[in-house]
Parts: structure tokens; sequence; C-alpha cells
């Protein structure tokens, strides 16, 4: 099938595009967040395509994957149709609610011509969607191999913006956390980030590295710690448990469905977070052990071919009942 799809995602996108489908992608020549077709940092198969919106129109698109709302209005000027009412879409939902946790409306709620995806359980029980179908296909990840040496002492954070985002990602709580382990703090926005939390020594910003070395250089320490508060699943945990990484979660939202007992330690107490992170770093053995379980079961739970598959069974269904209507969708749970 011909699937329309945004580049919004880095990670999300990577897995995604590895279907067997062919896989359009909006391109501008200023490139820019609605059009910028594929990223030159990533190694993308050559079916995902980069189109022209004046081409779209006549690119035999099937279904529309929408990720942002405004989204809708580019897809109906660029093909000629709307989606849901004259080609079969989607709405992938990425985030948890911004407002309320428990009462916020999805922007698609009780629209009858679309299907709403969720990455996490938890993201679709908190959503209000009204009577909009749901379906939830948890993350997938491309397998960067058990790369895992843990030979320095020291925990991997990976962060996006972290001194603006601050309590969403649990920035505040690494100034107690860096008391167990120096922190080595990955993304975008990290330069300077321990001057700023007033621990220069013990928390360093590393910088948003391309994917590849990122992976080396987190295999490299002994733990990965996620802080986040107020997040989505993050893809970077599941990666760093692919890579062969022992886990310290702070368990909110899905981090516990994702960090089972054996691969780490998932806890709403900053103490037993702190204690977890020291205690991997002076056990390496343990460390080892741990991350080799975290490996097994993020291949299980979130490989490759579950997550396309899951998306096969949702995408051939909007396809082929009424342009996605029936009330009806199979589940897609992401536990086969």
């Amino acid at each position: 099938m011909n699937i329309l799809v945004w580049h919004v995602h880095g990670s999300w996108t990577t897995a995604f595009v590895q279907g067997p489908h062919r896989y359009l992608l909006p391109t501008l020549p200023e490139r820019g967040p609605w059009g910028g077709g594929r990223p030159a940092a990533w190694d993308w198969p050559a079916d995902a395509v980069e189109v022209a919106p004046a081409q779209l129109a006549d690119a035999g698109v099937d279904v529309v994957v929408l990720q942002r709302s405004e989204e809708v209005g580019l897809a109906t000027r660029w093909l000629g149709r709307v989606p849901g009412r004259d080609v079969p879409a989607v709405f992938l939902e990425h985030n948890a609610p911004r407002g309320h946790a428990a009462t916020t409306r999805h922007p698609v709620a009780d629209r009858h011509d679309l299907t709403l995806v969720h990455v996490t359980h938890f993201n679709a029980l908190m959503w209000d969607a009204g009577r909009t179908r749901t379906a939830v296909i948890e993350h997938g990840a491309v397998d960067p191999g058990q790369r895992y040496t843990g030979e320095l002492a020291a925990a991997a954070v990976a962060i996006n913006e972290p001194l603006r985002r601050n309590r969403i990602t649990g920035t505040d709580l690494l100034p107690r956390l860096a008391a167990a382990a120096p922190l080595d703090v990955f993304g975008m926005g990290t330069d300077g980030l321990g001057r700023e939390l007033g621990a220069p020594d013990r928390i360093r910003g590393i910088g948003d590295l391309p994917q590849h070395r990122m992976h080396a250089e987190m295999a490299r320490r002994r733990v990965y710690l996620h802080p986040m508060r107020w997040t989505s699943l993050g893809l970077s945990l599941i990666e760093a448990m692919l890579l062969g990484m022992p886990v310290v979660a702070l368990a909110s939202t899905e981090a516990p469905e994702a960090v089972p007992p054996g691969t780490g330690t998932c806890s709403t107490d900053p103490a037993r977070l702190e204690a977890a992170v020291r205690e991997l770093v002076m056990d390496p053995g343990r460390a080892r052990e741990q991350g080799a379980a975290a490996r097994a079961h993020a291949l299980r739970r979130y490989g490759l071919d579950r997550f396309l598959r899951d998306w096969d069974a949702v995408l051939d269904h909007v396809i082929s009942t009424d342009n996605g209507r029936r009330r009806v969708i199979p589940a897609a749970n992401g536990r086969r």
C-alpha cells in the first residue's frame, strides 16, 4: 500500500518505514516541520520516498497516517481528498495528555471517520476519545544489537531540552540522583546542563549525537536512567534495553509496563532510584545480568516484527472496511 506519513518522530518513523509498503514523505524545499522528507542522518529503506505536495494527488495514496491536527488540512489541500471521509486515515497519538490527566479531550474525539491509534495503553487510558474508534500499537524499535560494555561507572540519560521541560522530564531530580553516580545526559539542549543544575562535576551534557554514536556511547555507561515524570514512553528507554543496559526508571506513565522486575528498578520513590543507581554502578556483574534480562524483554515486547504486524492489521482493516467507518477493529496490544 501507499502510505502518506510525515516524519515527526525519528525513532518511531524509522521503525514504521521498515515494513513492506511504500511510504510517501511530504517534502518542501525549505524542509521544516511540514515537509521534512527523509532525514539525512538516518538510514531508511528505499521505499521511504520523498514526494512534493504537488505530486501527492497522483501518487495513489491508500491511507494517511496523521500525527498532528494541522496535517488534516495539509492532506486535504495536497491530495484533493479529505482524510477519513474521502481517503482512509488513522490519527497516531504519540503523547500523554498535556492537560488534566483524566479528562482531556483528544482533538479527534467523537470522529466516526478515522481510527485513533495510541503508542501506549497508558495514553489510551488517559485521553478522552469519546466515540472515536481506538487501538493501541505499542512501540517497536530497530534492534541496535547487544552492545553493552558498562565500562564507565556512570549513568546514561536521554532527554531533549531538559531545562525547558524540567519537571515534565524529571530534570529536577537529576542533582539528587547524581549523588549516586555521574550522569551523562544525551539529547538536544544539554550543553551546560550540569552548571545550570548546580552540579557541573556530576552532570555532563553530551549533546545531540547521531543515533549510532549515541547508542555506542550509551552502551559504555553502567546503567540507563529514565527520570521522566510525565511523557509518553520514550523510545530511548527501549533502545537502551535493547543495547543490553539495566534500567532505573521513575514509575510514571507506561514505564512500569516497560521495566518488569529483573530488568532494573522502577519506582516512584527517588530514594529507591538513587540507591538502585548506586548499587548497579558498584556491581558490574549484577548490572550485566539485569541488562541481559532487559534486552530479552525488549526483544519480546517491542520487537520490530510484532510492531509491523500490528500496524498491518489496523491499516488493512481501515482500508478494507468502508473507509474505516466500522465500529469494531481488531485489538493490537503489542503482546503477541
